[in-house]
């Protein structure tokens, strides 16, 4: 099982709304370039709004970032996004056996491993921002071009 892809929507959008800065970034737009349909890119600007990281005005087509660039983090995406439900990337499964070693203490021994696991994901999202990937997204679109 994957990571919901609304979080790669989400992230598309937002550098989208960078790139398009000058034009009208409306829902249909933005679809076209995710290559899916305007009402999930209404569902997850929405998300988005909620969380501070887009406005949009009613009867003004269009979406524009709330924040600059910098100042938006990868995990506040991911947060906006309900990729995970907080602290709960990694399911366990439940009932194991009690009358099985490994069933007893399958939990115990992954809880902190996978809490681990979630909190160093976190940092890293925490430390890329909207910005870096506006950026790499320019480089690569420039070397694209040089070739």
């Amino acid at each position: 099982m994957s990571i919901s892809s609304r979080f790669a929507v989400g992230i598309h959008i937002l550098s989208l709304i960078e790139f398009n800065k000058d034009g009208i970034s409306s829902s249909e737009y933005l679809a076209e370039s995710v290559n899916t349909n305007p009402a999930l890119i209404r569902k997850i600007i929405g998300m988005l709004k909620k969380a501070g990281l887009v406005e949009v005005h009613p009867g003004i087509a269009g979406t524009n970032l709330a924040r600059n660039l910098s100042e938006i983090t990868l995990l506040e995406v991911y947060k906006a996004v309900n990729v995970v439900q907080e602290n709960e990337l990694f399911s366990l499964h439940e009932s194991p056996n009690p009358k099985c070693p490994v069933g007893r203490n399958i939990q115990e021994a992954l809880i902190p491993v996978l809490s681990t696991a979630q909190l160093a994901l976190e940092k890293v999202l925490g430390n890329v921002t909207i910005e870096d990937i506006v950026k790499d997204i320019v480089e690569k679109e420039n070397s694209t071009n040089k070739a």
